[in-house]
């Protein structure tokens, strides 16, 4: 199937969804630079996707050395197409044994990091007034959910971010894509347990729905439906009959 794009950025491109998204767009002819920290990872996808794989070391935690790559990127490759900022992470926030190196690194990465990979991009994209932008947030922006504060909080910022950007620069002819996965089989959620999971989905199910979601270039895209479903009803009850629903999801 042809895409619309030539070019890509993709963060956190070494693991889970992120890895699969770029081997799913090198298959169909897209060159993708696939960044991360780890190196090595990289070099094994593009032993596997092919040469339309370009390994990218970048640690998204610095947002203003990201920032200055994702320029720079966008420079050299002579203009990206489609950027998705994809990298995340996610560990659990308990209020009697607080990690701030834990919230610190959630915020760096799933607000600063994904700001800054996406506003490196935006100035070009708009003189060129073409170009799709995406992040990869989650169902767990919606609501909030137990031990999960600062997890919720920054995807439902990217949320924010993205739907607020597009009223921004659709004029200019720019696409902007927020996309909410549920529960993916992925490093991030290997620790939780299975029942705490609901409609968790194969990792490849979950990139091939999020590349036809960018191949439509759905504005807010949100999956599976059952949860989606689930947790848009929960947003409509009252607060008591909410929270004992999601005090079940993790």
């Amino acid at each position: 199937m042809k895409t619309p794009w030539k070019t890509a950025l993709l963060t956190g491109a070494s693991s889970g969804l992120g890895r699969g998204l770029a081997a799913w767009l090198a298959k169909r002819d897209v060159k993708v630079y696939a960044a991360a920290r780890r190196l090595d990872q990289l070099e094994a996808l593009k032993a596997e996707a092919g040469d339309h794989i370009v390994p990218l070391k970048l640690d998204v935690s610095d947002a203003d050395a990201t920032f200055a790559a994702v320029q720079k990127l966008d420079a050299d490759c002579g203009g990206l197409d489609l950027v998705i900022a994809n990298a995340g992470v996610g560990e659990d926030t308990r209020p009697k044994k607080l990690n701030w190196e834990s919230i610190s690194r959630m915020m760096d990465v799933n607000v600063s990091g994904a700001t800054a990979t996406l506003c490196g991009a935006l100035p070009a994209m708009i003189e060129r007034k073409r170009g799709h932008l995406v992040g990869i947030s989650s169902l767990a922006g919606f609501v909030p959910l137990p031990q999960s504060s600062v997890y919720c909080a920054t995807k439902s910022y990217l949320a924010m971010f993205l739907n607020s950007l597009r009223l921004d620069v659709e004029k200019y002819g720019l696409k902007v894509t927020s996309i909410h996965p549920g529960f993916v089989k992925s490093e991030m959620t290997a620790k939780n347990k299975p029942e705490a999971m609901p409609f968790i989905l194969e990792t490849d199910d979950a990139v091939e729905r999020m590349g036809k979601s960018l191949l439509r270039a759905d504005k807010v895209y949100a999956f599976p439906w059952q949860l989606s479903s689930l947790i848009s009803t929960a947003q409509a009850m009252p607060r008591p009959l909410q929270t004992a629903i999601l005090k079940r999801l993790r």
